[in-house]
């Protein structure tokens, strides 16, 4: 049975941090990683002798699988690391970093020993070797889940370690990594942590290229380096190098004249304004020549990174490096070494990120894309730099932002592609930069701010909904001109008021009267058609999918080809955001579609598993609906049926209930009316001469123990015909060919969600319009003078109330 991605990565998470106990993420991590690593090598590599990794014997995962309950587990889980380590020299000092018999942390004695056994038991059910298709590193994600949920929990100063994913694919895609020519090329990252970002970069590389580039990082923590290190197996790249230094103070990569070696790519995320980033070192004696455009502050090492980075870029290297705002628009030293840079036209975009995306800093933050290749074109002034405001595009995800995919696939396009979009990204001309004397800050040349709604005085003193107001509607007005029309007209005085319109549709009206016009059924059939477009020329993927497919290509191809069905409409694109569309698709998959590929690219189109059901390929709702309808509409008629008669038993016990009712004797110590505790009442009532009041009880006892009755005969033949159908159901599984499969998953599972996504968006754009007319309409609809006439007929009515209570009111 395959591996679901999900459950893998929630069941992962949620053990280890059971058995964290009091200790700190932090340091946690170190164990859990080295564990996750060791079990992946064995599943990979134990026995080949021609892999990557020797995993010797008595060093490998089935050791620690012995090891379990032992008394000196810690001990010997630290020697079974030590011997792969010692068989591998990229290993020393990466894996053997945590000590497995540190009472301290892991507990005492017996407390030790339950915890290393139950610790291994998580990993031991896991099979790394089966479960990993080419190009969908499951462990690699896996490891990722396992990181971001250690960066959060370390807090701020501990959680530097990880760059978010998310902002790791706009830097690698922004540096054209697609555009790579040659396996030779080499990627840097100077403050790598643990290689997060210098993956993301290498797998751009390889999937819109096919070729492996050579990596290289520098990390100055000893514990984080050998993170990175392990990082690099696990997702495939063993020969990446991991360098442990200061590499501002000790920069490792050199050439044989000592001078700082180049590379064609360099990505970064440095720790924000390092204080201490002189030490080891004298910048203005450099012997690397890094600072030739001025000496960042002694206090402030942000420039200090991307000045070393630019001097480890080739002629036509390009680099991107996470930076805090403050970079773009400081003074003193910074501003002048900025001046520079920008004069050599090295800078050749700014994105900005919104706040609080990284573990390590809540300040919102920024990309500075460096291009070396395209600088004389910008230093003569022939273009100037790109300029994103990406601020506004995220979601909330526990105490941090997280960027969406459709908000990664915009900043990525609008950059690439150089569109220019109100409000969100200009190209910016260097005249233009040096007329505000350098400053980068992107508020000065983008104003992202959302227009304030202005209240109209003259409109709430004379009535008349301003057209300034409805012109601000001119996204709609566009696919929908005689709805304005049929929505708004002239003031009677017209011509006295000519800025102002007055509604033809009462508030309560608009929604109907904008859903039954005819551009709006139009739209609503073309955005159908558009969709349908979509499906008919991506069915045959989904169809497709075979065992051995990859199913992140196949996500990647119908997200591109959604999007771009819905951007060729203008129309459409201008009221349903395309992106919105796609998001929808890719929320999709990540809760539900993924895992349903991984199970088909693993074991098929299978109706079975293990002899039972595939209810979480197959949910038996959809074998009910396609097979069972009738025997569905039957059973619902018997449930409704049986929730009549509970409702009438519900209406009674509300009318004679209570304390005094004719049925409060009938409750048994509990409260309730039962049908015992009914049945002991009349035996009670019938045991003595019957008053007329005790005949009004009997009566109403006798028929609530008749609707008792009725529900219990009704319950059980719906729970009868209920077990009928699922064994019919159940049957069903095993007689569904595999085009009948494909049918209920694509047709009826798949495309049937995301077709109510997309009738979701026309919603949304409908309830958009209407709310906003609505909210106009309302705001306008009682000016100062019917306020006023309202107030003195009001007051009028209390002065004649007052004078027949013998009150005269001035």
């Amino acid at each position: 049975m395959a591996l679901k991605k999900s459950e893998l990565y929630s069941s992962l998470w949620q053990s280890c941090d059971e058995l964290r106990g009091g200790m700190d993420a932090s340091q946690y991590k170190d164990y859990v990683l080295v564990l996750l690593f060791v079990k992946y090598v064995s599943d990979k590599y134990a026995g080949d002798p021609n892999a990557l990794i020797n995993v010797p014997a008595g060093g490998g995962f089935a050791d620690m699988v012995a090891a379990k309950g032992d008394k000196e587990i810690g001990d010997k889980i630290n020697k079974i690391i030590g011997k792969l380590a010692d068989a591998n020299d990229s290993l020393k000092g990466a894996i053997n970093v945590a000590d497995f018999n540190d009472e301290e942390k892991l507990g005492k004695a017996q407390a030790m020993v339950d915890r290393l056994t139950k610790l291994v038991a998580i990993f031991e059910g896991l099979d790394f070797g089966r479960n990993r298709a080419e190009g969908d590193d499951l462990l690699g994600d896996a490891y990722e889940y396992l990181m971001r949920h250690f960066a959060t929990e370390s807090g701020k100063s501990k959680g530097q370690f990880y760059t978010p994913a998310e902002v790791s694919r706009i830097m690698a895609m922004v540096i054209d990594l697609g555009k790579a020519i040659s396996g030779a090329q080499t990627i840097y990252d100077p403050t790598c942590g643990s290689g997060s970002l210098l993956l993301k970069a290498h797998d751009e590389a390889k999937n819109r290229t096919g070729l492996d580039l050579a990596l290289y990082g520098q990390e100055m923590d000893n514990a984080t380096s050998a993170l990175a290190r392990m990082n690099m197996v696990l997702h495939d790249c063993p020969t990446a190098e991991i360098w442990q230094d200061n590499a501002l103070a000790h920069p490792h990569y050199k050439n044989a004249d000592g001078s700082l070696k180049t590379f064609d790519y360099v990505v970064a995320n440095p720790p924000f304004s390092v204080k201490s980033w002189t030490t080891g070192f004298d910048p203005a004696n450099d012997l690397y020549n890094r600072f030739e455009y001025g000496t960042p502050p002694a206090k402030n090492g942000d420039y200090a990174f991307l000045l070393h980075m630019l001097k480890s870029l080739k002629s036509t290297g390009k680099a991107a490096v996470i930076l805090p705002h403050g970079v773009l628009f400081r003074g003193g030293a910074e501003a002048s070494i900025r001046t520079r840079i920008v004069k050599q036209g090295f800078i050749k975009g700014i994105i900005g990120l919104p706040a609080n995306l990284f573990y390590g800093t809540g300040i919102p933050a920024c990309i500075i894309v460096l291009d070396k290749e395209g600088a004389a074109g910008r230093a003569f002034g022939h273009s100037g730099i790109f300029m994103i405001d990406g601020s506004r595009g995220f979601i909330k995800d526990g105490n941090k932002n997280r960027l969406r995919a459709q908000d990664i696939h915009k900043i990525v396009d609008t950059f690439t592609r150089q569109l220019e979009t109100p409000k969100y990204a200009r190209l910016v001309p260097l005249a233009e930069i040096v007329g505000n004397d350098f400053n980068l800050n992107l508020p000065r040349y983008i104003d992202s701010t959302s227009p304030e709604d202005l209240q109209d005085i003259e409109a709430h003193l004379k009535g008349g909904i301003p057209n300034a107001d409805i012109d601000g509607l001119a996204a709609y007005w566009q696919v929908f001109p005689n709805v304005r029309r049929e929505l708004f007209g002239p003031l009677t005085n017209a011509a006295e008021r000519p800025g102002y319109s007055q509604p033809r549709v009462e508030a309560g009206q608009v929604k109907a009267a904008i859903f039954g016009h005819p551009e709006f059924t139009a739209f609503n059939q073309t955005v159908t058609v558009l969709f349908a477009t979509w499906k008919a020329a991506n069915t045959p993927l989904l169809t497709g999918i075979r065992i051995g497919d990859r199913p992140k290509l196949l996500i990647e191809t119908l997200a591109e080809n959604l999007l771009k069905t819905f951007r060729s409409h203008d129309a459409i694109a201008s009221l349903i955001d395309p992106y919105g569309v796609y998001q929808h698709l890719m929320d999709y998959w990540a809760e539900t579609m993924q895992d349903d590929a991984w199970m088909i690219v693993s074991d098929g189109w299978q109706a079975l598993q293990d002899g039972k059901p595939n209810i979480d390929l197959i949910p038996p709702a959809l074998v009910v609906a396609r097979y069972f309808a009738a025997e569905q509409t039957v059973l619902s008629q018997q449930e409704a049926g049986r929730d009549a008669i509970s409702r009438r038993m519900e209406e009674m016990d509300e009318e004679h209930g209570g304390e005094d009712g004719l049925l409060n004797d009938a409750k048994n110590d509990k409260g309730k009316i039962t049908r015992a505790s009914v049945k002991d009442r009349l035996k009670a009532i019938q045991a003595v001469r019957i008053e007329p009041v005790e005949a009004q009880e009997h009566d109403v006892l006798t028929q609530y123990l008749d609707l008792i009755e009725q529900e219990a005969a009704a319950g059980k033949a719906l729970k009868d015909a209920q077990k009928a159908l699922d064994t019919q159901v159940a049957a069903q599984y095993a007689k569904l060919t595999e085009a009948e499969i494909k049918t209920l998953v694509v047709e009826d599972k798949w495309l049937a969600a995301l077709a109510a996504s997309v009738q979701g968006e026309l919603d949304r754009v409908s309830q958009a319009l209407t709310g906003r007319i609505r909210q106009l309409t309302e705001r306008y609809a009682s000016p100062l003078p019917r306020l006023a006439e309202e107030v003195e007929t009001l007051a009028a009515r209390v002065d004649e109330h007052l004078k027949k209570m013998g009150f005269a009111w001035q």
